[in-house]
């Protein structure tokens, strides 16, 4: 039976969760499908579109997204210090991109007076609104809605679009993050759908590859923090030189044909967050099969379970691996 979404979520551990959608049947109704003999590629398009807009909307950072054939992965930070940070007005206007509101949050936007017997039930509203900008639950509701919607609308059908609840895992570490970001970005490598990097369409690594061309980072993502083209105070605490350097000789050794292996900056990389060279090459392929939940060392699974009052520390053994030495 599935777990409710607020006993896997514990900020106190972690704001990074790596979440995973499926279509139906593992249909392939966001590319070429056999079946029909219909191609719907343009509709990764309209994902990535849509998970780019809910990013300037709530206070969740997109690290890394791949749009698949099938399926779509997203790791997102939840910036909980944003949204506390935020005036009720801006909640509002936030909330107002991606809902209509009612006359008593309009009246608020603009100014209006707000009666004395109306001001309890705005501040609920607003409270409410200010937690659901920065809830998982409601930004993947928010993803994923409007493309079932506008997909049934264009098969002229209606039904489930997405396989039921989509799925998340904590990722508990700097370790955790950086294997889960480097198997997210490699999706289009190992399904064959692109040669390269800069080939994958549709996901976060080409944003990064081409804005880092230009000395620049993706304005839609989470920055890296480490590197000369950083500005801001919060990102991903690795180096984008590193990373992109180590993602694109795995890359190269996932491929028939092309042998590689990984060189000393990127070596110095993993060595620093205790993850074997000859586990690397695993995590990056098979990290969906190897990691059904949290993600992350003993220490932080533990307090992790503390947090959730969970009794038993489940998914151990494959934690174990990812830093096994």
């Amino acid at each position: 039976m599935p777990c409710p979404r607020r006993t896997q979520i514990s900020i106190e551990d972690t704001p990074y969760y790596h979440c995973c959608s499926r279509v139906v049947r593992r249909a392939y109704l966001c590319g070429h499908d056999s079946y029909s003999g219909r191609n719907y590629d343009h509709r990764r398009a309209w994902v990535e579109s849509r998970l780019i807009k809910l990013a300037s909307i709530f206070a969740i950072d997109v690290a890394a997204f791949a749009v698949m054939s099938n399926h779509l992965h997203v790791v997102l930070r939840i910036d909980v210090d944003m949204v506390n940070n935020w005036s009720d007005q801006k909640v509002v206007e936030q909330w107002h991109k991606l809902f209509k509101g009612d006359e008593l949050t309009h009246k608020f936007t603009k100014g209006a007076l707000i009666e004395e017997f109306e001001i309890s039930t705005l501040k609920h509203r607003i409270a409410t609104y200010r937690s659901r900008l920065c809830d998982i639950s409601w930004f993947m509701r928010c993803l994923n809605e409007p493309i079932a919607r506008r997909a049934n609308q264009e098969d002229q059908c209606t039904g489930r679009f997405w396989e039921g609840r989509f799925k998340s895992q904590a990722l508990l570490d700097d370790a955790a993050l950086l294997a889960c970001m480097a198997y997210v970005d490699l999706n289009p490598i190992r399904a064959k759908l692109a040669k390269t990097l800069e080939d994958s369409e549709h996901t976060s690594i080409q944003l990064r590859i081409r804005s880092a061309l230009k000395g620049e980072q993706p304005k839609p993502l989470l920055p890296f923090i480490e590197n000369e083209f950083n500005h801001q105070p919060k990102g991903v605490s690795f180096s984008l030189k590193e990373y992109l350097r180590l993602v694109d000789t795995t890359g190269r050794m996932l491929q028939e044909g092309k042998p590689g292996a990984i060189d000393e900056t990127s070596a110095n990389l993993l060595t620093k967050l205790n993850i074997s060279h000859d586990n690397w090459l695993k995590l990056t392929s098979d990290f969906g099969k190897i990691f059904h939940g949290p993600v992350g060392s003993l220490e932080e699974l533990t307090c992790y379970c503390g947090h959730l009052e969970k009794k038993r520390r489940h998914f151990l053994t494959c934690c174990q691996y990812l830093h096994a030495s």
